[in-house]
């Protein structure tokens, strides 16, 4: 590796002093009969850069050398498995024969085990040195960028109508033309990710992210349903000291921050109008971790946020104010949460607040609230148990009240017609099993409960469904497979049943399964 550090600095010096005479013969002669301070400057500036290349060049062949060293490692355990499960299985074929002692039925697959996964190691490490020789993707800065995200299909059959074929939220009376099921795929559901690591600053760690999905919506063209519109999902910006993090940018709310487990539904994330509070919102927060012990810890957070209100815009492309946005405030969240490890595993409870205002003109003010808490529990090393309830009003902008949000007494365009936020409840909670490393198991339970006194009161809401919706609810199991690090299988049933006021429920039913590639 000396003789590469060497050709490398080599490569930086040598156009440098060529360059150099010429440089100075363009210059002034007076300026090179005096020299100033100007040119010292940049004597220090070219010292700087070639003691930054070399510092850059001595970690490079640093870290190859470790990459290395442990392919090599890997390769004598792989070698050495190899011998073992060879010897096993020479045993087992003497036995079989009438020679030695059986060995252990066991041990044969523990060596078959083992076998595999030095083997995924093995491909990993090779892959991280073939790594340096590869072609980066650039920035305009000479700091890192790495490219993510999972290519996911999804094919799926409903029983029923649904408000979302791939991912449906809601179960839908039946069209009068509509039939009583449907079949499909999709792949507008797999998401791209860049993330930047940028310089330290004030002690501060810079990073940057920002991450898309196809589900925005369709073209107006022969089977455009197949060919989704690429769509923002979140995009912040960091700055992380040891203990304290500042995020700004599109993010989801930092206090409900767990989701249920689901390849069926990155979209819009499981259980969504069913007791599960979501939105990516423009944010800017403040987060800090206190150390109580060596097991717990408790973390603080707080920011504002954009005052969603649930409108669909007027225009495709014009900008306009929210009922939100139009209160001329941002709203404002907070949430707690102890950390106490548990078998290991971390144990966490979250309380959160939220506090919003809504301006419907004229003077008419609806307050938008709620109040959360979240859980994470371990339950021995193969179970957990996730759940998160709120209670709230106005937060049909935030998935409560099943979408729903304002109630008012008349027309709207009218003075006295007066406004009202409605009034919801829910949450959900899901069991995990693991059952191995590479095979989990989950099952869900949602619900979204709008006040039906409320709606009945007022008879009319802003909703974005055909009729005022009074509870709705949803469960699920699925199955995640993963058998390598980059492939992942699920299969997944959905449960919806959705309650209009005063009359009866509609039903639907989900299956879908899913193959993913992450990268």
């Amino acid at each position: 590796m000396r003789g590469v550090t060497v050709g490398v600095v080599s490569a930086v010096l040598l156009p440098l002093f060529l360059l150099a005479p010429l440089t100075l013969a363009q210059q002034d002669p007076q300026a090179l009969a005096q020299p100033s301070a100007n040119a010292n400057s940049a004597q220090g500036d070219v010292a700087a850069l070639l003691r930054e290349l070399q510092s850059q060049v001595r970690q490079l062949s640093s870290q190859v050398g470790e990459m290395k060293t442990d392919s090599a490692q890997l390769r004598s355990e792989l070698q050495a498995t190899r011998a073992e499960l060879a010897e096993l299985k020479n045993s087992s074929a003497a036995v079989a024969t009438g020679g030695a002692t059986s060995p252990s039925p066991a041990q044969p697959a523990a060596a078959e085990d083992r076998l595999a996964r030095i083997e995924e190691s093995q491909q990993l490490a090779d892959a991280k040195i073939a790594e340096q020789s590869q072609t980066k993707v650039e920035s305009s800065s000479k700091y890192r960028v790495r490219l993510s995200g999972m290519v996911l299909f999804n094919t799926y059959i409903n029983r029923g109508t649904v408000d979302n074929e791939d991912f449906p939220q809601i179960a839908m009376p039946r069209d009068y033309l509509g039939s009583d099921g449907s079949f499909g795929g999709s792949l507008r559901q797999s998401q791209l990710g860049l993330q930047a690591f940028g310089p330290t600053i004030a002690g501060a760690r810079t990073s940057a992210d920002v991450h898309f999905d196809f589900a925005g919506g369709f073209p107006s063209v022969p089977n455009g349903a197949s060919f989704g519109i690429m769509r923002l999902r979140t995009g912040t910006v960091r700055l992380d000291w040891e203990n304290t993090s500042l995020v700004a940018g599109q993010d989801s709310l930092f206090f409900v921050p767990l989701s249920p487990t689901s390849l069926a539904s990155l979209a819009v994330p499981a259980l969504s109008y069913s007791g599960n509070l979501w939105a990516w919102t423009p944010q800017i927060r403040l987060e800090h971790t206190m150390h109580l012990s060596e097991s717990t810890s408790l973390l603080l957070q707080g920011g504002i946020l954009d005052s969603y209100s649930g409108d669909v815009p007027d225009s495709a492309y014009g900008r306009t104010p929210t009922w939100g946005e139009q209160s001329g405030f941002p709203a404002i969240a907070g949430r707690a949460a102890l950390t106490h490890s548990i078998f290991q595993q971390p144990f966490t409870i979250g309380v959160g607040g939220y506090f919003a205002r809504q301006d419907w003109g004229l003077s008419r003010k609806v307050d938008s609230w709620a109040a959360t808490i979240d859980l994470t529990v371990p339950l021995g090393s193969r179970f957990e148990f996730n759940s998160a309830v709120y209670r709230g009003r106005a937060l049909g902008g935030l998935g409560g009240g099943v979408g729903q949000s304002t109630l008012w007494s008349g027309d709207p365009t009218v003075p006295t017609t007066e406004f009202y936020g409605l009034n919801s409840i829910g949450g959900w909670a899901q069991l995990k099993f693991k059952a191995t490393s590479k095979l989990q198991l989950n099952g869900a339970f949602g619900e979204d409960n709008p006040f039906a006194s409320d709606i009945r009161a007022f008879g009319a809401v802003d909703s974005y469904y055909a009729s005022p919706l009074s509870k709705n609810l949803s469960y699920f199991a699925n199955f995640i497979y993963q058998p390598r690090s980059d492939i992942v299988f699920s299969l997944e049933y959905r449960r919806l049943k959705t309650f209009k006021l005063d009359s009866s429920a509609d039903s639907a039913n989900h299956i879908n399964f899913s193959v993913g590639y992450i990268f």
